[in-house]
């Protein structure tokens, strides 16, 4: 009698998973966005070339038992030593197989040792850097770098402004539509649309609100087409949204503006800076981690508390001021390079 073959061995099962995987468990069942499902898939074609091409194995033949962890563990060090990319982007790499594993795991047993194996790898260490963010007077001089005169330059004021006051990702701020802002509620706020299809709600501060209503009067005349782009441009007659790179290239302009104007800013700026800028000022200002996750749509408080939980100078200088009031002329001696590296070393 015909044994079956364990379907940790059938290649068939694994490419038959694979797909399955990618084209209707990541994208129907957990919601992730089409830009995830690329990345992901991006990183198992990788790993499905790299057995190939440096283990030797026919790609037809290949199955859930080749990505056993000795394997993984010598990809991974291709990945970093061979290829030589970032470790945050090995790790990455390895995440999405290891997912794959994890999918396939639960529709059959079989792949279970290989999965739990995958996941004692541990990944590379990636340094820490400091956070980019604007400075108080950075950003400020960042919203009035816009030159009022002109149309769209009032447009270019008003996007940044809210992409700051909301602290959205670019990709929220371009698909916002009239009909999601709810100016009229007692509370004004503004429903976002973020990754994996999911909404958040974020009020609207008094300036931006002031701003928003100067700007819905010039740009969005007509209350019927509430589902026309918030943020928009005209081409040969036809309103379509602004791209990304048109957002990027509207923030490089008003620091550009600024680096003119004598105010020194970042050596490399990115829209998502001003989210993070958002993140910081809140978390300075004392406002719970629990509340900026909320914001900023993080689905894990660990996502927030590893990019904004840290203690920086200012905060640190505004904390020892409190613990001595009445000694408020004393050289502040915690400001010398030696004490500022004692402070800051582990």
């Amino acid at each position: 009698m015909r044994q079956n073959k364990s379907k940790i061995h059938d290649s068939a099962f694994f490419w038959k998973t694979a797909l399955h995987f990618l084209e209707h468990e990541l994208p129907g069942i957990r919601k992730k966005s089409q830009n995830t499902v690329a990345s992901y898939r991006t990183s198992l074609n990788i790993c499905i070339d790299y057995l190939e091409d440096m283990k030797g194995l026919q790609r037809e033949r290949i199955c859930f038992q080749d990505l056993n962890k000795a394997n993984l563990k010598e990809y991974l060090v291709w990945m970093g030593q061979v290829k030589e990319w970032s470790p945050k982007t090995c790790n990455l790499r390895l995440t999405a197989v290891r997912s794959l594993l994890s999918y396939a795991s639960e529709e059959c047993m079989d792949i279970t040792p290989v999965f739990v194996s995958s996941k004692t790898i541990r990944g590379l260490s990636v340094p820490s850097g400091e956070i980019e963010y604007f400075e108080d007077h950075q950003m400020t001089a960042l919203l009035q770098a816009p030159d009022q005169e002109k149309r769209s330059e009032r447009r270019n004021r008003m996007l940044l402004i809210l992409g700051y006051d909301a602290a959205m990702r670019i990709g929220e701020l371009v698909s916002l539509k009239v009909e999601n802002l709810h100016l009229d509620a007692e509370i004004p706020y503004i429903r976002i649309l973020g990754k994996g299809g999911k909404y958040r709600s974020v009020p609207l501060m008094e300036k931006t609100l002031r701003h928003l209503m100067n700007y819905l009067g010039e740009f969005h005349k007509d209350p019927s087409e509430p589902t026309i782009p918030l943020f928009y441009a005209v081409t040969h007659g036809r309103v379509h949204r602004l791209s990304d790179d048109c957002v990027q290239k509207v923030l490089k302009k008003s620091v550009d503006k600024c680096r003119k104007d004598g105010i020194k800013m970042p050596g490399s700026v990115h829209f998502h800076m001003l989210r993070k800028t958002r993140a910081m000022n809140l978390y300075q200002e004392g406002c719970p981690l629990s509340y900026i996750q909320q914001m900023l749509g993080h689905e894990n408080i660990s996502t927030t508390s590893g990019f904004y939980a840290f203690v920086t100078l200012d905060t640190l200088a505004k904390a020892m001021e409190k613990t001595n009031p009445d000694n408020a002329d004393v050289e502040k001696n915690w400001k010398s390079g030696e004490i500022t590296k004692a402070m800051y070393r582990l």
